[in-house]
């Protein structure tokens, strides 16, 4: 049975689809990217828009943050607001019209991009060209890192114990659980617990906890309950709506325990200011 999940520890319970053939990735650094910092990160996480910043400028990289951006469309998208969610993503394939790659500090974001626009814009081939051709340069933040600008960090932090958490829509779409533990995996001083609902939703999902709160209540409270019996002193992701999710109730239990967003985490860890 273990080949049906998400290469999950033992007891993970969301069943997943076959993971997608790898992907080929450009041989040298680009000069130049585009950051699409989401909404999320843009409203309630900017510190983790600002890290992810500082570690692609850091590797010679110049970064573009189109002003205009702002929502990939996945709410609407999820919630069966087609109409809305297309002019939506119509809006944000205007800003980035430049051959530049597109880094986002979000799996679940970068999924939408990747995956869902063509079904938005499936009806209109030359617009579809372009979402092919956004597709194909898309990235998520620590995908990039890892396997475009081939970091090795040195890790100048104390030691730490910490437990990742991945988007499921982020697992599923661009296998940032593999990408978040390869990058952790460099810093000699930070110990990943795997936890019992690693596969699992947070519970968040977008509207889904608006319309469905006694639900989504119950999840992230195994989540936390998971998270907290780990004895990890910090919980990562590369998901803020996941972060808010998780963070919210972890403060509504009065736990110490607190999440952070993954950029922010490798930024202070590897030299960059608290």
């Amino acid at each position: 049975m273990s080949e049906l999940f998400y290469n999950a520890v033992p007891n993970a319970t969301r069943v997943a689809p076959p993971l997608p053939v790898p992907r080929i990735y450009p041989t040298q650094k680009p000069a130049k990217v585009y950051l699409f910092g989401t909404c999320v990160v843009d409203l309630f996480f900017p510190e983790a828009g600002m890290d992810a910043i500082h570690l692609l400028e850091r590797e010679g990289i110049e970064v573009d943050y189109p002003q205009g951006q702002s929502c990939c469309g996945q709410p609407a998208y999820t919630s069966g607001y087609t109409e809305q969610a297309r002019a939506v993503a119509r809006s944000q394939l205007a800003l980035f019209a430049e051959d530049y790659p597109v880094v986002v500090p979000s799996g679940s974001c970068a999924g939408m991009l990747r995956e869902h626009y063509e079904d938005l814009f499936k009806d209109e081939p030359e617009t579809l060209k372009r979402v092919h051709a956004l597709a194909e340069r898309t990235f998520e933040l620590t995908e990039f890192l890892l396997f475009v600008c081939k970091v090795q960090f040195k890790d100048h932090g104390a030691p730490v114990k910490v437990a990742l958490h991945t988007s499921c829509s982020a697992r599923r779409e661009m296998n940032t659980h593999l990408h978040g533990r390869e990058m952790l995996a460099q810093l000699s001083n930070v110990e990943r617990i795997d936890h019992s609902h690693e596969s699992e939703c947070c519970g968040f999902g977008g509207t889904f906890s608006v319309r469905m709160p006694d639900i989504s209540g119950a999840m992230v409270a195994d989540k936390t309950r998971s998270l907290i019996e780990t004895g990890a002193h910090q919980v990562l992701t590369a998901d803020c709506g996941c972060l808010m999710n998780i963070n919210g109730s972890l403060e509504k239990q009065k736990q110490s325990l607190r999440g952070q967003h993954l950029a922010s985490f490798l930024w202070q860890r590897t030299g960059g200011e608290q």
